[in-house]
């Protein structure tokens, strides 16, 4: 065969050039989730990421208590709610461990296995605990998910694909030029088609699971929505939303609106414990 090769076809050798895949549920939006690394796989990665992130900042790490006690404080309450959530199991299996840094950068992150990293360039757009709480709440809800062992999975099975692709071409004689134009379209349907949604979807999980879990530990939740708001002010531009592996400030704004009243019933319960605890738990 010389000439192109049909798209079915196509598909059908990508399906067997894959290996079976392991598939888990996300416990609060029912997700199938593609997993094909085991927990303590997932673990070991986290705990190597984290050692070279210590090693890149040897130096940062801050011990200044205006900027380390309320970050601390605020992922004491989450871990605490987290091991009261659907993630319970995981959230007591997880070996946490909090450093703050400092930076110019407005980030943070959780890495699988509880380990906390917040940079001190992130608390300004926090502008308080309750904001710290929904940032932190997301990143957390990341680990707890699973979301990056689900990335690497997607990514390997993509590449996996590819890879039997190319091969099946091959053995079909398909000319180079052909090949060459079928390995693009593939990759671009890869990365645009499944690769990048996929990302998005991990971060509105994220924020969802990690509203949720930020109202269970006490925090207001309306606050996340003026986190994003102070996100975008700083933020600049923004790719188009179908370029990025994160949803639009905008899209998460909705999203964060829509899911409130569900937050809002979770912290007045949280509230009225933490009253009915200072009157005699």
């Amino acid at each position: 065969m010389t000439g192109s090769i049909k798209l079915p076809r196509l598909i059908m050798m990508l399906a067997i050039s894959v290996l079976p895949a392991a598939c888990a549920t996300n416990p609060y939006t029912h997700r199938s989730q593609l997993i094909m690394m085991s927990e303590a796989e997932d673990t070991q990665m986290g705990l190597q990421a984290f050692q070279s992130q210590l090693q890149q900042n040897a130096g940062k790490i801050s011990e200044d208590p205006l900027e380390t006690a309320p970050v601390m404080r605020v992922a004491e309450r989450i871990v605490d709610a987290a091991m009261r959530s659907r993630y319970a199991d995981a959230a007591k299996r997880f070996q946490w461990q909090v450093v703050v840094i400092k930076d110019r950068m407005a980030n943070a992150s959780c890495l699988p296995g509880g380990k906390i990293t917040v940079y001190t360039g992130i608390l300004p757009v926090a502008a308080n605990e309750d904001g710290l709480a929904a940032i932190l709440g997301h990143e957390i809800a990341h680990a707890l998910a699973r979301h990056g062992a689900e990335r690497v999975s997607q990514t390997s099975l993509a590449q996996l694909g590819m890879a039997g692709a190319n091969l099946a071409m091959a053995s079909q004689s398909v000319n180079r030029n052909t090949q060459q134009q079928v390995m693009q379209a593939l990759a671009l349907g890869a990365q645009y088609g499944v690769l990048l949604p996929y990302s998005r979807e991990h971060e509105s999980e994220a924020d969802y699971i990690g509203l949720l879990l930020a109202a269970q530990a006490g925090y207001n939740p309306e606050e996340s929505v003026r986190v994003w708001q102070r996100m975008e002010q700083a933020g600049g531009q923004q790719p188009p939303e179908f370029l990025s592996t994160h949803p639009s400030h905008g899209t998460r704004i909705g999203q964060l609106q829509q899911w409130m009243p569900e937050a809002l019933s979770h912290y007045r319960a949280a509230r009225q414990t933490s009253r009915d605890c200072r009157r005699g738990c």
